[in-house]
């Protein structure tokens, strides 16, 4: 009986450090493909191609677009912090947007967005004001390019899970010749890791 109860012992033991061995390839895999993402982003401008270049590589969606639903929730005013990075007047008008970026079913980002309307074309105002077109997408033809304030991966070395958000930057979007017109704050979620 006592020799039947140490395999026992000795069978679950295995079991349950295999299991944790699995967890932690689990979790590696998951910072590694965290640390992919965060420097994709980091080497492009935008950051909606880079989520649907990412959306399609997992096969989140057919065909992997990436659309932007209004999230809830009350307007921030553009502060003397937003206006000095936007390069904009005290009295210059700043829209706010607050959007979900989704690939099909699974919200990849949040996004907190300040623009200058006046950088914009009247026909880039409407379609922001009016569809689930990402910013990104709709500002394109202006070839902005994206100035990175901050980027930081949200799960720590000690973690044991992944949290619900694990990547948050901070850009400006400037034209060609230097002039800011966007501040985004994007706060990635863990549905990047959805998928393949």
């Amino acid at each position: 009986m006592e020799r039947r109860v140490r395999l026992w012992i000795a069978i679950t033991l295995a079991t349950l450090m295999s299991g944790s061995a699995a967890n932690a390839l689990t979790l590696a895999q998951s910072r590694a493909q965290i640390a992919a993402l965060n420097a994709d982003i980091l080497t492009h401008d935008s950051a909606t191609e880079t989520l649907r270049r990412w959306c399609a590589a997992r096969h989140l969606a057919d065909p992997p677009e990436i659309l932007a639903e209004r999230a809830p929730g009350p307007d921030k005013p553009a502060d003397a912090e937003v206006r000095r990075l936007l390069h904009a007047a005290p009295s210059e008008p700043i829209r706010y947007r607050r959007v979900a970026l989704a690939c099909g079913a699974h919200v990849l980002s949040n996004a907190d967005n300040w623009y200058r309307p006046s950088r914009l074309t009247a026909a880039m105002n409407a379609e922001l004001g009016a569809t689930d077109h990402p910013f990104g997408l709709v500002v394109k033809p202006l070839g902005f390019h994206r100035v990175t304030l901050s980027a930081k991966v949200l799960v720590l070395p000690g973690d044991r899970f992944i949290p619900a958000d694990v990547i948050r930057h901070e850009a400006v979007l400037e034209t060609p010749d230097g002039e800011p017109f966007s501040l985004v704050v994007e706060t990635y979620t863990s549905h990047v890791l959805d998928g393949e």
